[in-house]
This record gives structure tokens, sequence and C-alpha cells, in this order.
């Protein structure tokens, strides 16, 4: 009896010595516990940029299987994801309610320029994360003064430079129009685009015509941009206008080589609804599997992604590019849950969206995501493709380091 209760006591204080540690291992900050993690989202399911909003469809979609598999470390990821129209204005009004009211533990792949730049100090004055952001502005990647925010894709800059470096090895004689978004989207491209062309840039460019996202067509700056007599052009456009630059262009016989920013590259939501035979010709960059592509079509990594379609995003198109971002970037943030473990503090998810290096089945090969502490871009490698009128060929070296 003795022994019992001795027993007893020294497993009661095993347990005072032993449990407080455990617990403390342990650490959570608003919106994530033992059970769930709350994840926020702001898409533009409504409005001129509405074809992107598969993308927060498709997160959605993938949360819905890994939480079917059990989650990760066991806890069940809750998907808030809200719609913002693509209206900055909306954007600040649904990231407060994200942070305030829902409390989630972070903001993640917010879609656009506009939208994140008009939540940018909020974000990082509240030292909530704003991470993963669905687009390639250069200054998603400033963790000196931005420390809660992160990007995922190339950033525009260095694809816009990707395509001056074809055109000068190509046609160096080239005259230039350029089509741009009135915003910070636009205008980041605009820049790498004349900084990679350099000193050349300021005979090659004839003419610089910009649009603003609320314009319900651009067919009078096409008109104007042919009327420049250019035989190159250069694209900058979210998806519904780049359909209809490349179907206006057709209609008034206007043929030049043309660029296309890798943002608007979906088969499904642009080079289609545009006419696939008004696209033949048309180059971009890309650094994911295009899924209208054949050669990507085989393997288990296709496999496993049309079947995560067909059980949990069924109603989605398959030739819509953005279905394979959704996938992928949700992938990234998995891998950082991952790392994080039993800390699921705001703090520590920057930490471990700081400290990736991998491969994701969805990116090209050649393709990987790396950061670092001072390295806030994921992913910095693009290859040039053309459009053969069904899909985007591949072709030519992989950019970036």
């Amino acid at each position: 009896m003795r022994l019992t209760r001795l027993s007893f006591i020294a497993a009661g204080v095993a347990a005072m010595l032993i449990g407080p540690a455990a617990l403390a291992q342990k650490k959570y900050d608003s919106g994530a516990d033992d059970k769930e993690i709350k994840i926020g989202g702001i898409s533009p399911y409504s409005g001129p940029a509405s074809a992107y909003g598969a993308i927060g469809k498709a997160i959605g979609a993938y949360f819905d299987k890994v939480n079917a598999e059990g989650g990760v470390n066991g806890r069940k990821l809750k998907w808030i994801s809200l719609d913002d129209g693509y209206n900055p204005a909306k954007t600040v009004e649904q990231a407060r309610k994200l942070v305030e009211e829902e409390e989630v533990l972070f903001i993640f792949n917010t879609l656009g320029t506009p939208p994140n730049s008009a939540i940018h100090r909020y974000m990082n004055q509240k030292k909530v994360p704003q991470l993963f952001v669905a687009t390639g502005a250069t200054k998603w990647g400033d963790p000196k003064n931005f420390p809660w925010t992160m990007g995922w894709q190339p950033n525009y800059q260095s694809e816009a430079k990707v395509f001056a470096a074809h055109i000068l090895d190509t046609k160096p004689g080239a005259k230039i129009a350029i089509l741009y978004q009135n915003d910070d989207y636009g205008k980041d491209y605009l820049k790498g685009f004349e900084d990679g062309l350099g000193e050349k840039g300021k005979s090659m460019i004839v003419s610089k015509i910009t649009y603003e996202v609320t314009d319900p067509t651009i067919d009078s700056q096409m008109v104007s941009l042919k009327g420049t007599g250019a035989d190159t052009f250069f694209n900058i456009t979210t998806p519904k206008f780049a359909a209809q630059a490349i179907k206006k262009a057709a209609e008034i016989g206007w043929k030049p080589t043309h660029y296309l920013n890798s943002v608007s590259a979906s088969v499904g939501s642009v080079m289609m609804p545009a006419g696939p035979e008004n696209g033949v010709g048309i180059f971009t960059a890309s650094y994911i599997k295009d899924p209208t592509d054949p050669q990507f079509q085989k393997g288990k990594e296709w496999d496993d992604w049309l079947g995560w379609m067909k059980k949990y995003h069924a109603s989605a198109d398959v030739k819509d590019v953005n279905n394979v971002f959704g996938y992928t970037v949700a992938q990234g943030l998995v891998q950082v849950l991952k790392q994080a473990g039993d800390n699921l503090t705001r703090e520590n998810i920057m930490k471990q969206a700081a400290s990736l290096d991998m491969t994701l089945p969805m990116l090209l090969p050649g393709v990987n995501v790396k950061t670092g502490p001072d390295d806030f871009y994921p992913i910095e490698r693009e290859q040039l493709a053309r459009f053969d009128g069904k899909t985007w060929v591949l072709f030519g070296k992989v950019y970036g380091r």
C-alpha cells in the first residue's frame, strides 16, 4: 500500500514537471488552437477581375482535400475567403473583418496589386502575415520595411526583363507599342520592361497607352496602338482585357509580335474567349505547368492534380491554369504549416515561410520555391512559351536564379 501511494505521488510530481513543459511546446496566436487554423483570404469573385476568383475557389478545394486526409499536424484548415470585387476600398473593409472580427491567424493569397497595396501598411502595423500574395509586384519582397508581407510568383519587373531580352535578341529594330493597366501592377511591368531594354528602349518604344480597370473595353486603345505603326506589342492586362486585346487586334488586322504578361496566360479564361486562332504565335512566360499542354498530361503529378480536380473541384475548368496556381500555392502554405508544428504564432508562420527550399509537383521542371530571411521572393524562375492555337509550347532556357 505504501509503495502504491509513493508511486502515485511520484507519478503526480512527474506529471507536474512534464505537463507544463509539454504544454509550453504549443504556442498559439488568435486563429489557431489544437483543432483548427483559421486562414483568411480576399479574392475578386465579382467585378472586372473575376476570372481570378478561380484561384480562391481552388485553394478552398485543396484545403478540403487536406482536411479530408486529417488536416495539418492534426488541425483542420478553416478557409474564410471574402469577395472584394478587385476594389481596394472593399479590400480594406474585408481585411479588417478578417483580422478584427474573424480573428484569422493570417491572410493568404489576396489577389491583385491595388488590393494588396491598400492593406499593406495595415497588415504590417497589425503584425498579421500577408502571406504569398497573388501579385508579382516587386514591393512584396521587402522584409526590412514590411516583414509581415511575402510574395509568391515571379515578380513583374523580372518577367518583363525576360520579354525585353527576347526582343533585343530576336528583333532589335522593333517598334514597340505598350498597353498597360493604370495602377501599380501595370507600372511595375512597364518599369521592368523599360529597364530591360535600356537606352535602346527610348527609340524602340513608339507608344504607351493606359486603361482603367473600370473601363468596359480597350477597343479604342487598340485602334490607337495599331495607328502608331508598331510591329511589336507588349500586352500588360488582366484576363478580361487581355482577351479583348487579342480579339480586337484580329478584328482590325493588326498582327504585331505579341507578348502577353503571364498573369493573363490562362488558356481557359483568356485564349479560348479571345478565339484561339487569334492567339497563335503570342509569347508569354510561365513557371507552372499548363493543364492544356500534352507533355504534362501524364505521370503521378498529373494524375494527382486531375484526381484532386475530379474529387474536390469537379465544377471547375480543367483548362484554366488558375486552378493549377491555387493548387500549387495551397501546397506551399501546407508546407509552411507543417514546418510550424505546434508553434502557430504569427511570428513563427513568417519565420517558416522564410525558410523554404522545395519543388512542387505542378511547377515547371527547373523551377523551385526558395526563401530566406532576406529573400521574400519564393519563385524567381520562368520560361518563355508560344501559343500554338491549343496550348502554350515552352521553348528556350529557364530564366532567373
